[in-house]
């Protein structure tokens, strides 16, 4: 089935064997990343092996040969389009600063396999004049590949409202604003990021399902919800069988999977849908709004996301 990738991060997107390949190059020690299972793990268990994954990736070609690799295991998943999220904060050290870091990624995504979108990302650790000043960064190169500005890591680290200058500077330049939010927090935070940040998707925000106001708010305004089933159960936010997706798409929210780190939470994004299909018991119409939502909240070219909604009504058919 057709299908866009909304919600993937470069790190966490590279193959087991390069990180492996990459880390002995490099001669760097990475402990086993064998995906986050048992638990529930505080957010520094997860950010740990993050980091350690990360200092792996040393050179553009590095990043060359991760974005080309995601690209490829997406396209063998039904993707259609890709929107791969970096905070060039992480690489610029070794990359050389953050613009060349940003143009390494724009680099290798117009190479790769698959069209594709870059999602330049903050961090809720870090300040909201640092997420200004990358923010600005993003803009620069809209219309050049990135199509979005981000802010990743865990919500409860920083202040909404010390972040609405950078996402003003991001809607301005016409880009779309993906923050992650209502992750740990409860839904009042969903709702900020969309009336304060003036989000149009928000990664992750299950906790809207609780609240019927802030499920009407997305509904209203188009806001997608970036889900990641396998994401959830390593932190105890959900059980994979509790995961409030039908009860999204029953609100009229715009729901679109994605795979969030499948080199720690080791799923795809095909596997991502499988799983709704097999734990959460998805009909294939609910599979197919899942798809048509996470392409219609996009950045993919109008051509193509025409071409990938008629093949998401073919599939159905």
């Amino acid at each position: 089935m057709p299908k866009a990738q909304s919600h993937l991060h470069l790190t966490g997107a590279m193959r087991p064997s390069t990180l492996d390949e990459l880390a002995a190059r490099h001669g760097v020690a990475v402990p086993p990343l064998t995906g986050l299972t048992g638990g529930p793990h505080e957010w520094a268990v997860f950010q740990g092996r993050y980091d350690a994954a990360r200092a792996a990736i040393r050179t553009a070609e590095d990043v060359a040969r991760v974005v080309r690799e995601a690209a490829e295991d997406d396209a063998a998943d039904g993707c259609g389009w890709l929107e791969l999220q970096v905070d060039p904060t992480s690489y610029a050290p070794v990359l050389g600063g953050l613009e060349a870091a940003v143009e390494a990624v724009l680099t290798a995504a117009a190479a790769a396999p698959l069209p594709m979108g870059v999602v330049v990302a903050s961090s809720w650790a870090r300040s909201g004049e640092h997420a200004t000043t990358l923010a600005r960064l993003a803009a620069r190169y809209a219309g050049d590949g990135v199509v979005g500005f981000g802010l990743s890591n865990d919500e409860r680290l920083g202040r909404i409202e010390d972040f609405a200058p950078a996402f003003r500077v991001a809607g301005d330049a016409g880009l779309l604003r993906t923050p992650h939010g209502g992750f740990f927090t409860g839904p009042a935070h969903v709702r900020a990021c969309v009336e304060v940040l003036g989000a149009t998707r928000v990664g992750h925000g299950t906790a809207a399902a609780t609240d019927p106001v802030v499920l009407e708010l997305l509904a209203g305004r188009g806001v997608a919800l970036e889900i990641c089933p396998t994401s959830y159960p390593p932190f105890g936010v959900h059980a994979l069988d509790e995961i409030p997706v039908r009860t999204l798409l029953a609100a009229g929210v715009r729901v679109a999977l994605g795979s969030d780190d499948p080199l720690l939470f080791a799923v795809g994004l095909g596997g991502q849908y499988a799983l709704c299909r097999d734990v959460l018991g998805l009909t294939d119409a609910e599979l197919a709004a899942l798809a048509r939502g996470s392409i219609t909240s996009s950045a993919a070219p109008a051509g193509l996301r025409q071409a990938m909604l008629a093949g998401v009504e073919t599939w159905l058919a």
